[in-house]
């Protein structure tokens, strides 16, 4: 019986549980300071919950800001729902932790990004090695200093042994 510690997913549960608690302090203390977060996720994961409107403007991944205004900010363990504004139309969307592909705030030079977004569980004991080397393509990468709105990204490959 093979048995394997699966850092890739072990490290984005906790990187997603950071971005569940900064945005569980936001939501109860509102944005401090010039924070501000540049989100974008995939809108066809499932669990997202968008107007028709918006899914059919962003059918595969949307970015949304949350910095001036947004309202109803409220987390749960799984996902969060905020409500927005697109042209005076107020929208409330639903988003899963696990849609998230990357989360920046620029205001601190801080991002996220999660490559792969399945999570993959080690449960088969006759794993071969081209299942466990898609194991270890799947990392979420951050880093302290972004390009303007976007992430910067250190690889991780570097640190593996081959």
């Amino acid at each position: 019986m093979t048995h394997t510690i699966n850092y890739g997913r072990l490290m984005h549960k906790a990187l997603r549980q950071l971005i569940m608690d900064v945005l569980s302090q936001v939501a109860e203390e509102g944005l401090p300071g010039n924070h501000h977060f540049f989100i974008t996720f995939d809108t066809a994961h499932p669990g997202v919950d968008m107007s028709e409107s918006l899914r059919q403007r962003y059918p595969k991944e949307m970015t949304i800001v949350l910095q001036e205004w947004f309202d109803n900010l409220a987390v749960m363990s799984d996902r969060f729902t905020v409500t927005l504004n697109f042209g005076n139309v107020l929208e409330p969307i639903v988003i899963p932790f696990e849609a998230i592909k990357t989360f920046v705030d620029p205001s601190v030079e801080f991002g996220l990004r999660f490559d792969g977004q399945q999570d993959f569980d080690i449960e088969d004991d006759d794993e071969d090695e081209d299942d466990e080397d898609a194991a270890d393509e799947e990392t979420a990468e951050a880093s302290s200093k972004p390009k303007e709105h976007d992430a910067e990204v250190v690889s991780l490959d570097k640190f593996r042994k081959h």
